[in-house]
Formats: C-alpha cells, sequence, structure tokens
C-alpha cells in the first residue's frame, strides 16, 4: 500500500517515544503520504517528539497540556495559523498515579479517580470540541482503549474505569458528529512493550500469556496497528463510526487460556 493518505492532514497527540502506539500510527499514516503535526507535553517530552517529527518531514510540533483550557487553545489557534484544514486526529493520551494501579481497586483516592478521568478520558472531548470546527470536509478521530475497560486485568484498576468512559465518550461523539462527516473510533490493542504499558504492574507477563493464548498465538505490533488507524482515517473507513477496533491477534474474543495452557 503506499499513498492511502495521500493529501490529508493530521495531528497526532500522545507520541512518548519511537515505541510508543502513537508513533507506530504516525510512523505509517506518513508512509502512506499523510501530512502530520504533532503535540507533547513539556521540555522533556519535546526533546524525544521533536526529532520524531522530523524524521517524516513535519515541522509543527506543538507543546500542549491537555488538562489546561488556555494551553489547548493556544495550540490549536497555532495549528490553525498553519493549516486551514484538519483531515484526522489521533489522540493517545492517558495517564493515571501507576502508585494506584497496584493493589485493590476500592482503595483508589478521589484524586487520583478524578486526574484518571480528567486526563484519560475528558480530554478526548475536549481535543475534539477543538478539532471538529477544522474538519471542514469531515474527518476522522481517533483514540486508544484497553480490554481493562470491559474485563478485569490486573494492576489496571482505575484505568479501566477510565477506559469504559472512553469509550462510551466515542460513541456519544461520533453520533454528535457524525452529521458532519466526521466519524470517531477507539482502537484496542492488546498488551503492548510501550512506555505506557510498563507502567502496568505485571507487563511482562500479562504481555507472554497474551501473546500464548491469542488465537494468532502474537500480540499486536506498532505497524499493524499504525495500519488499523491508517485504514480507519482513509475514504475506506468512511462507513465506520462509533466503533472498539481489536488489534491484539484475537486476544479478546478468548473465555479462557488455550488448552496447553491451562
Amino acid at each position: 500500500m503506499a499513498d492511502l493518505l495521500k493529501g490529508r492532514r493530521g495531528l497526532v497527540m500522545g507520541v512518548a517515544n519511537n515505541r510508543s502506539i502513537a508513533w507506530g500510527i504516525a510512523s505509517v499514516m506518513a508512509a502512506e503520504g499523510a501530512e502530520l503535526a504533532f503535540t507533547y507535553q513539556g521540555e522533556a517530552f519535546g526533546k524525544r517528539v521533536i526529532p520524531l517529527a522530523e524524521s517524516v518531514g513535519s515541522d509543527i510540533t506543538l507543546d500542549v497540556d491537555v488538562t489546561d483550557e488556555a494551553s489547548l487553545d493556544a495550540g490549536f489557534a497555532a495549528l490553525t495559523a498553519r493549516w486551514d484544514r484538519l483531515d484526522f486526529l489521533v489522540h493517545a493520551i492517558a495517564y493515571s498515579d501507576k502508585n494506584e494501579l497496584t493493589g485493590r481497586f476500592i482503595d483508589t483516592s478521589r484524586e487520583n479517580f478524578r486526574n484518571s478521568l480528567d486526563i484519560s478520558c475528558f480530554s478526548l472531548i475536549d481535543v475534539a470540541r477543538r478539532a471538529a470546527p477544522m474538519m471542514t470536509d469531515g474527518g476522522t478521530i481517533l483514540t486508544l482503549t484497553f480490554d481493562g475497560s470491559t474485563s478485569v486485568m490486573p494492576n489496571y484498576n482505575v484505568m479501566g474505569v477510565a477506559k469504559a468512559a472512553l469509550e462510551s465518550a466515542v460513541r456519544y461523539l461520533a453520533n454528535d458528529l457524525g452529521p458532519d462527516g466526521i466519524r470517531v473510533n477507539a482502537i484496542a490493542p492488546g498488551p503492548m512493550k510501550t512506555l505506557a504499558g510498563s507502567a502496568i504492574g505485571g507487563a511482562r507477563k500479562t504481555f507472554r500469556h497474551a501473546e500464548a493464548n491469542a488465537p494468532l498465538r502474537a500480540n499486536a505490533t506498532l505497524e499493524t496497528i499504525g495500519g488499523t488507524a491508517a485504514w480507519l482515517a482513509s475514504p475506506y473507513g468512511a462507513s465506520t463510526s462509533g466503533e472498539i477496533i481489536h488489534v491484539d491477534g484475537g486476544y479478546h474474543i478468548m473465555g479462557m487460556p488455550a488448552p496447553e495452557n491451562l
């Protein structure tokens, strides 16, 4: 495949480094001809994101804090000054205090609950509200979720609740924005060896378990997740909205481990 996204412009939010899912999506989209802009939060992440952006020909990198309305407004004002339209948005932003991802969910603090839901869910709504007016010819909004939203996963706790809220937000946004030709979907990869994934306790065991028990006996790769995102943002995804697309080797369909692992 080539040039699937030629002539299309997209904003990617949430790249942490070259192993992050957001970067896997961005690199495939760039290879398919998309013109990209990136956001990062703070100087430390900027030092990682700016060289990656330059490697795919992007000179638009914006320091944006999704918990700060003024920062969001400034970021989108800067993007609007450069681009007269936006064709797709990739939202790959989530956060929770990793100290509260171990132990019992019932011990979640009010402060971390609010912070986790704000950053991991409300930010999608806040960003979509700003991105939608730029999608003058329709467009695509993509976010990332995980099956801890519908099933209990070890060491996931409040993030499971945040992802459940995020998936619900996807459906409501899809309904709101559909009349404007804007599609809203979420991609649900299985466990990944990423910076975010490493914050989950027992990440290596979880990764190996999913790999050993998925029907394909393999976890997703950055390339396959990126390819799914490229399809959703392309004309071939024109009839898909409000969906949670699994890219996990089929692991989500399993009710029990594979027979050889029982």
